[in-house]
């Protein structure tokens, strides 16, 4: 029997710049050093807005508004799915002050978020749904 999770994510905004993130170095982690937004697991009786909000605070320190919800997605690993839900979220000030989780933090424009950003498929996103202007080429 299949398990089903719920992932989401905080793509922060603020100032036209997004906020990306990256973990420690963990023996758990398949790409450690890998920037990324703000994710995580929602737990049992969660919201998925609150979640990411409460997420961005604990793990950023900032304070953040959901604007919109641009995109979903699916996929699995071994008998576990996934579904996960972006939220757009503004924040008012760029302070950031990562939780221990995470070594570094940059806020970037629109047009660089290529050059940080593995993720083909999530760049595809961002440009569909949030008209971020990334040139794939």
């Amino acid at each position: 029997m299949s398990k089903i999770s719920v992932k989401v994510k905080g793509i922060v905004e603020c100032n036209g710049k997004y906020l990306l993130i990256q973990k420690w170095y963990d023996d758990n982690i398949v790409n450690p050093y890998k920037w990324e937004f703000v994710d995580s697991i929602l737990t049992a009786g969660e919201r998925p807005e609150e979640a990411a909000i409460h997420n961005i605070h604990v793990h950023t320190g900032l304070a953040a508004k959901v604007e919109n919800i641009p995109y979903t997605w699916t996929y699995s690993v071994g008998d576990t799915k996934y579904v996960g839900i972006a939220f757009v979220c503004n924040a008012e000030e760029d302070i950031v002050i990562l939780s221990d989780e995470y070594s570094n933090s940059v806020w970037v424009e629109e047009d660089e978020l290529k050059n940080y950003i593995e993720d083909t498929l999530m760049l595809k996103d961002l440009h569909k749904y949030l008209g971020i202007n990334i040139d794939m080429t």
